[in-house]
């Protein structure tokens, strides 16, 4: 399948602008995955007009693959994706960006820094021009002042196997910020934290939304995320061998797969 041109980062953000009673994203897509023992068929219709969702429901359901499949992460069979406006996906018409032109935040359970890059080269790497690209000053400086922001220019020069998991999950955050995404994707990324460091995660995450002025879809199983954010609940459920949203929202983000 082809690539989409890549637009500009302003020109796609012009693009994808729209009013809030809009939706800031549209999936209908499917995927098969499985072998000859199970198979499992995923089938997701969302339209997301609130800007704050959490998807939830029990584990190996689908969520993180919905997830994925937006970010670009994981290709759906056929189907379409639409973000602000801009068709990511459409198996008919042959469009398919890359995961890097898609300009969204995803964030880990696991954080995914570089072991071999300091928290300073963590956050700056996407601002990198190819993988070997030099930094210039004022990256640098940019990249510093969001480790500030997250109380992190202390250990700018350390490694992140030396840091604590609060600093790790801040630093994965800072370098999801630095680089203003269309949209921030969280996958149950508080899951491993005490329920402290939660509650101050939750405030950090509030931060760059607002911040940054970006939706948030968000796969959890802690009734708290969604509290906190203040956010609309998406539910998978198996009903009768097929998993439905329960219950349907007024926006119509609807969510369906069978397995």
């Amino acid at each position: 399948m082809q690539g989409h041109p890549v637009t500009p980062r302003a020109d796609l953000h012009k693009a994808g602008s729209t009013p809030p009673e809009h939706p800031w994203c549209e999936m209908d897509v499917r995927k098969r995955v499985g072998d000859r023992h199970r198979v499992f068929e995923l089938d997701v219709h969302l339209r997301a007009v609130d800007r704050r969702i959490v998807l939830t429901g029990a584990s190996g359901i689908g969520k993180t693959m919905a997830l994925r499949m937006l970010a670009g992460l994981v290709r759906p069979d056929t189907g379409r994706i639409v973000l602000r406006g801009q068709t990511l996906f459409d198996s008919g018409a042959r469009i398919d960006w890359p995961a890097r032109d898609r300009q969204l935040g995803f964030m880990f359970q696991h954080h995914a820094l570089l072991p071999h890059l300091t928290a300073l080269g963590n956050v700056a790497f996407g601002l990198r021009r190819g993988a070997w690209g030099f930094l210039t000053a004022s990256q640098k400086r940019e990249a510093m002042a969001w480790l500030e922001r997250f109380h992190l220019g202390e250990v700018a020069r350390q490694y992140p196997h030396t840091l604590s998991g609060g600093q790790r999950q801040r630093l994965a955050l800072a370098r999801l910020a630095i680089l203003k995404p269309q949209a921030l994707l969280l996958d149950e990324p508080f899951a491993a934290l005490d329920p402290e460091l939660r509650r101050a995660m939750r405030r950090e995450v509030m931060s760059v939304l607002d911040t940054l002025d970006i939706p948030l879809l968000m796969v959890s199983h802690d009734e708290e995320d969604r509290v906190a954010f203040n956010a609309t609940e998406i539910r998978l459920k198996q009903v009768e061998g097929i998993t439905i949203c329960d219950p349907p929202n007024p926006y119509d983000q609807n969510r369906s797969a069978k397995g």
